[in-house]
Parts: structure tokens; sequence; C-alpha cells
């Protein structure tokens, strides 16, 4: 029966090739979408899963109540994993780990840059980075030793085993031991390093690291294997009360621990709380994956229910000589399940020969699965439920057609008056379908269109906010701005450098700041000011500068002046934000009193407010100090317009002359501010792809229905034209059934669209407002591309010799 059933699905399939065609290759651009998509997240679900104590790390996180407000992040006291594993017995291990640092290293004559952190000796025991030389207890053993990558030790030493206990230069101010080597990470995790240095050097030069007051650093924990998760996050929430003596009333921290495996999904958090992060991405996919391919599914079944007059004497012949329904139902689904295995085949193939291109797109190195029989499992499964679903209706239907009124023709009966003899009935001798399965088929193409307007709007909607992230004005003017490390000799020459500098050709201002403009991320409660209530303690963030610091940055003041070198009392004067002014509340702030860390000075400016974090955030209120002889930070040089590689230049021998040790390195301050918004940038290119692909494969089934109505209405037609009917109207009569089913569509897309968009809008604190011209234009495109693909075959029919389709009468 089987080989039966395959033998007159594969004649089907070729006696009718155009509409196998449509069949096969909508199907498979559907699957081949899907398949994309699954690889994408599979990926994203294994990065940081490898690890084989995976499920018992995990990541502690500070929850800060302050201002009426609860605020959660990963950062936490430096001493924190220390004092855990002294503490808590159900903590087996535990480990701090800083964030990426660029370092510099030296063996002879070989300098590079490298990107690394800091951990604890207990890292290389909790997560399983593979170690090619050195013993996992033992990786780090003091503060005078390092691990690096195989990458490091090769370009260093020659090779992992050539660089055991051998010494590297650091920073040009230290030696350490190469205590091991390890395996260069996978793509799949989270933190990259081609460096540890040991966790008490990070102590030492950052002695603030070791008060329990000051958070930063992340704290890892491998609990016991018969630890409670529960209880263990029970007993830590209140476990700094005992050390942060600077909690009160207004100010109290407690923590919590996230499994480490699920962070780079779940790394949100909304009012102290775990609240989605990156699977919100993966869930949108997921959803526009499954809408491609219900919309190929939905291709099937309107092609197949519509060339169902080629198959009803078929049908009814087997039902004469004894088939039942159930045997007809089941050929139905394994002719659809056959058409479906060869779309994957043909899917695969186009994934293959995408994925390159998908990789560049996303920033992801996927490679196919070959090897993974769990992937192959998936692919046949999805084979199958593809199959069985998009060939279910067609078969149901099929199957239900009555033997003697098909072989009769009495259910191809239909009548049509024309305007000119409205008396008149004309028999057409094609099978019709009844009102139930056309508003059905009616129905499909609505969802399969609606679906598709859907993600037309949405693309929209994500490509204006992109474009609003990229052309916004942050306050200060990010183009021609170049950031270089003050690093090596650079942190006791800065003055040096800036004088130099600024006699460089191209070079309009220089300046100085502990942290890049557009990542400010150090925050304090710190800070006393006249008539502060002392039941309240705000968060503010603070950085330091140097002077012509908003000269360079183009900053604009609403009240003061900036730091000056005439006023020696601004090395105790602070600069505000208008958030902050808001937040201290001062009616006239040049000259009153502030004091930060215990310093007492005065405002001497209050500038407008800027964007020097994400645009998920909204403007926090910001504190700026002069630090003209700190060293440390970002050199930030304000380059002349078109003169740009002409300041480099001259600003890499400056470096070189100056800091001979150190590789001359700069990032771009707008290409440091589109980083923030990867991900961002990602859902727009994909989206874009996604909303053309979906369009298309809606278009391959109005097409096919197209080209069969032509095929049904052929004859009528012809009458029509003998009787005096103009082009214009038979193309009208061909294309407005479909235009109108299209303008259906829009209207049930477009609510749902507006709902999905304002849902994700929402998580931007600065965003577009969704304008009712988006939905009018994705409804003018929608209607445009459906018009384009019914009118060469409406035009064809309208135009046809009314004598070739009446000969046979």
């Amino acid at each position: 029966m089987i080989k039966n059933f395959f033998k007159v699905a594969v004649r089907n399939l070729w006696k009718h090739k155009g509409y196998s065609f449509l069949n096969i290759f909508g199907l498979a651009m559907g699957m081949t979408c899907s398949l994309l998509i699954l690889l994408w997240i599979r990926d994203e679900q294994s990065v940081d899963g490898f690890h084989t104590k995976g499920d018992r790390i995990y990541r502690v996180y500070e929850r800060q109540y302050y201002d009426g407000k609860i605020e959660a992040g990963y950062y936490t006291p430096g001493v924190l994993a220390a004092e855990m594993k002294k503490v808590l017995p159900e903590v087996e291990l535990a480990s701090g780990f800083t964030w990426e640092d660029n370092g510099t290293f030296q063996v002879g004559d070989k300098i590079m840059k490298e990107k690394g952190s800091a951990a604890g000796t207990d890292f290389f025991q909790i997560f399983s980075y593979p170690l090619l030389q050195g013993n996992p207890a033992t990786a780090l053993p003091s503060l005078s030793n390092i691990a690096i990558s195989r990458k490091m030790a090769v370009d260093l030493f020659g090779s992992p085993r050539e660089a055991m206990g051998k010494t590297i230069r650091y920073q040009n101010r230290k030696n350490f031991m190469v205590s091991s080597v390890f395996e260069d990470l996978p793509e799949n995790t989270s933190d990259k390093f081609d460096y540890l240095l040991h966790w008490d050097t990070f102590l030492e030069e950052n002695s603030w690291a070791k008060e329990w007051g000051n958070n930063g650093p992340s704290t890892y924990l491998l609990l016991r294997k018969d630890a409670s998760p529960a209880l263990v996050t029970k007993k830590i929430t209140k476990f700094l009360d005992n050390y942060n003596k600077e909690q009160s009333k207004s100010f109290r921290i407690e923590l919590g621990m996230q499994r480490a495996a699920d962070i780079y999904l779940h790394a949100s958090f909304k009012n102290g709380e775990i609240a989605g992060g990156r699977i919100e991405y993966v869930r949108l996919f997921s959803i526009v994956a499954i809408f491609i391919l219900l919309i190929a599914c939905i291709n099937f079944m309107n092609l197949t229910t519509a060339r169902s007059v080629n198959r009803a004497k078929e049908i009814g012949i087997r039902k004469v000589v004894g088939a039942v329904r159930p045997a007809l139902v089941r050929q139905f689904i394994s002719e659809a399940v056959l058409l479906a295995f060869f779309s994957m085949i043909l899917a695969m193939a186009m994934v293959i020969l995408l994925l390159p291109a998908f990789n560049q797109l996303t920033g992801k190195h996927i490679v196919f699965p070959y090897g993974s029989s769990s992937f192959w499992w998936w692919m046949a499964a999805l084979t199958l439920i593809t199959g069985v679903f998009a060939g279910s209706y067609p078969a149901l239907f099929l199957s239900s057609f009555k033997p003697i009124r098909v072989l009769k023709g009495s259910e191809g009966l239909r009548s049509f008056r024309t305007r000119k003899e409205r008396g008149t009935k004309l028999r057409r001798s094609s099978l019709k379908f009844s009102a139930g399965a056309a508003w059905f088929r009616k129905g499909l193409v609505v969802f399969q269109f609606a679906l598709s307007i859907v993600l037309i709007i949405g693309t929209i909607v994500v490509a204006r906010q992109v474009n609003y992230i990229r052309t916004i004005n942050l306050g200060f003017d990010r183009e021609n701005l170049v950031y270089i490390p003050l690093e090596g000799d650079l942190t006791g020459k800065y003055k040096t450098f800036k004088e130099e500098a600024l006699r460089l050709p191209g070079i309009s201002d220089v300046s100085r700041m502990s942290d890049a403009p557009t990542s400010l991320g150090s925050n304090t409660g710190g800070v006393d000011w006249d008539g502060k209530d002392p039941n309240v303690t705000p968060m503010f963030t603070q950085v330091s500068v140097g002077y012509d610091m908003a000269k360079t940055l183009h900053l604009r003041f609403v009240a003061g002046r900036d730091f000056s070198r005439d006023f020696p009392t601004d090395s105790v004067g602070y600069i505000l934000n208008e958030a902050a002014l808001k937040k201290i509340g001062y009616k006239d702030p040049i000259g009153q009193r502030l004091t930060f860390w215990q310093k007492k000075g005065k405002i001497v400016g209050v500038i407008r407010d800027f964007h020097y974090a994400s645009l998920h955030d909204p403007i926090l209120p910001l504190i700026i100090r002069l630090r003209e002889d700190e060293g440390w930070g970002n050199a930030l040089v304000r380059t002349r317009a078109g003169q740009t590689r002409e300041a480099l230049a001259g600003l890499e021998r400056l470096c070189k002359q100056l800091n001979p040790r150190f590789p001359f390195t700069y990032q771009f301050s707008d290409e440091e501010y589109q980083k923030l918004y990867k991900s961002e940038a990602i859902v727009d290119r994909l989206s874009n792809c996604f909303a053309c692909l979906a369009i298309f494969i809606s278009c391959l089934g109005l097409l096919g229905l197209a080209m069969f109505t032509a095929e049904q209405r052929t004859k009528e037609f012809g009458i029509r034209k003998v009787l005096g009917a103009r082009v214009s109207t038979l193309f009208g009569l061909l294309s407005r059934e479909f235009l109108l089913l299209v303008l259906i569509a829009f209207l049930v897309a477009s609510p749902l669209a507006w709902w999905a968009m304002h849902q994700w809008l929402r998580n931007f604190a600065y965003h577009i407002n969704v304008e009712w011209w988006v939905f009018l234009l994705a409804g003018m495109m929608a209607l445009f591309i459906a018009l384009l693909t019914v009118s060469f075959q409406a035009l064809k029919v309208a135009v046809a010799n009314p004598v070739k389709s009446l000969r046979a009468e």
C-alpha cells in the first residue's frame, strides 16, 4: 500500500509540475527560514551550557533599595567570594571575576595587547575550561602567576608547552610567571578572555574592592551536590548586613543568585527581579519562524484544495471500487509528507548555502550540525509535523467528495449572469467548492497575509527605532571624537600629551575622562547638600574629567561654566546635569554647597542632560568632578572634519614617542556607541529578511491561486468577452477578490502589530511613536505586491482569444 501511495504521489507531482514547484519551493522557503532560526536559537541556548558542573554554578547579584526604587545587577564586593566560601557550608568553591580589560604584554621584542580578567584560585575548578598545561587546582597559585590562552602562548612563546614557567611583562610594570595554559575559549561562551590574573593582583591594584561598601566584580559559587539552591538563596539574602555598615533605612542591599548558564539569556532585571533579556529575542524569532512556516503550510493547503477538480474523478473512481475515506486520508497525507520531505531536502541545501551569509548577518559562528543525532531527529519531526499539518485539511476535504455526484458532474454546476443578460444561465463544466470550503480557503489567505503584514509593520517600526538610535542627538557630539586609553607612561605624561596633541594638524580639542562618555557606570550614594532629606539616599552617576571637557564633547551649559585653570577652587568644584539638579532641588545652583565623598565643594556649572548610557535606560543624575592630573582613563580627542586620518597618524607618532612600550590603540566614539545596540541592529537586519521572505512565500501561494482561478474561469471570461466585456472589467473581476482578502488581512493585522510593537518599544526609555502612516504604508505595500502578483495572470486571461477558450463548447 505504501508503495502504491508513493507511485500515485510521484505521478501527481510530475503531472502538475507548475503547482508542484510552487508547493515544494514555497514550503522549502518556509522551512529554510525556520531552520536558520532554529540553528540560531540552538546556538543561543548553548551559550555557557558546556560546563560539566553547570547545574551547580551560580552567580550572585545585588538588589539595592534606595530612593523608593529597587535596582539589581551582578556587581558585588570584591571580598564576597572568599567570605561566602568560608562562612556558608553549602558553598564548595567560590571565585571572584572582573570585567574585561585590555592588557599589554611583552616578551623580548614582542609586544601585544590582549583582553582578559582576574579570577580566584577556584575558577578553573568551577568552570570546565580545558587546561593544556597546568592543573585546575593550581592554575593560579599566587599573585605572581598568570594563566594564558593557547593563542597567546603560541604568539608569545611558540607553543603552550614552551610557555609554562616563562615570564611575561604586564603593563610595563609587573612580571608574571605562566602557571597554566588553557584552550582557546569556544564561541558559545559569554565571558571572553585570553588571560587571567590572580584575584589578589586585582585587589592589590584596586584597594576600593576590598571594602564591603563598594561593589563591581562578579562572584561565582559552586554549590555542593547536596545543597538546596532555594535554601542558599534564602541564607544569603541578608548576608551583607553583618559586613556593610553603610546600609541604613534609606539604603539597603539584599543578595540573590542565579544559575550561571541562564544568565546569557536572562540578564535583565525589573524591580529587582530577573525579568528577561536576550530570551525575548529568542521568543520573538521563534514566533517569526512559526509564522513563516504557517504561511508556507497555508500555501500548500490552498493550492492542494484549489486543484481538487483535477483529482475529483480519481477520488470518485477510488470510492466506487471500494476505497474508504480513512484510506484516502492516509494517501493524501502521505503525499503531503512526501512533498514536505522533498521540501526539507531543498531547504537543508539552501541553509548550507546561506549559512555563511547568515553568520555574517548575525555575528555568529554557526556550523551546520551534520554529526548531531538530535538535530536530525528534530528535522525528521519537523518534516513529519509540517507534512501532516499542511496535508490534513486537503486530505479531509478531498476525501469527502461524493462519488456519484463527482462522476455525474452535478457537483460542478454553477451559474452566473452577465450585465446584459441577467436571466440567462450558463453551465460551467468545472467542479466548484462548497461555500464552506471557499470561505475556509479565503480565510487561509487572510490569515497568511495578516501574518505577512504584521511582519511588514514590525520591520518598519524596528527600522525606524534603529534609525532613531543612530541619529538621535545624544547631547554631545560623537562624530570626529576619538578615545585613546591612558596607560603606561601616558598616565604620567598626560599634560605633555595634551600640549603636543593640540599642536598636531587636524586636532581641535583634547580632554580626559575616567570612562568613555557612552558608558558611564560608576554610581554612588555618597553625596550631600543643603536641605537633603536624611532618610533618602539617591544614587548619582559620577565621572572624573580634565579641563576642556565640555568644549571637547560639545556639551551645552544651562548655568555656570566649565572647569577652568583660572579658578583654583575648581579642584573641589562640581558640574551637574539637569537630572542631578532636579534631584538635589536647588533653584539657583551656582555656588551652592555640595559634598561628594566627604569632600566639600561648590557647584560651578549645570549642563544639559546627555545620554551617557543606553537608550534603554533613562538619563540618571550625573556629577562631574575635576581630576586633571589623575592620569588614567581615556584621552578624548576632537578631530576636525575631514582630517581624522591625518590626526590619527600624528597621534600614533606622538604615542610611540611618549609611550614606546605600548601599541597605539584608539576607538571612535560613534563606533563604540553603535556597539551598545548590536542586538537591535541584528533584529533590524533579520526582520527585513524575514518580512521579505514572508511576503515572497505569500505571493507564491497567491500566484498559484490566481493561476488556478484564471484556469477555471477561462470559458466564463471567453463568454463575457463575446458579450462585450472590456479587458479592464475582466481584469478587475479576477483581481478584486484577492485584493479584498488582502484588505481584510490588513484590518486584522494592524491592531496585532500595534500591540506587539508597543510592547517591544517599552524596552526603550527613549523611542519613536508608532505613527498611523506606518500601517497605511504596510497596507499599501501588501496591496501593491498582491496586485503585482495576480496582475500578470489576470491580464493573460483578460486578453486571451475567446475563440480558443470556447472551442470545446
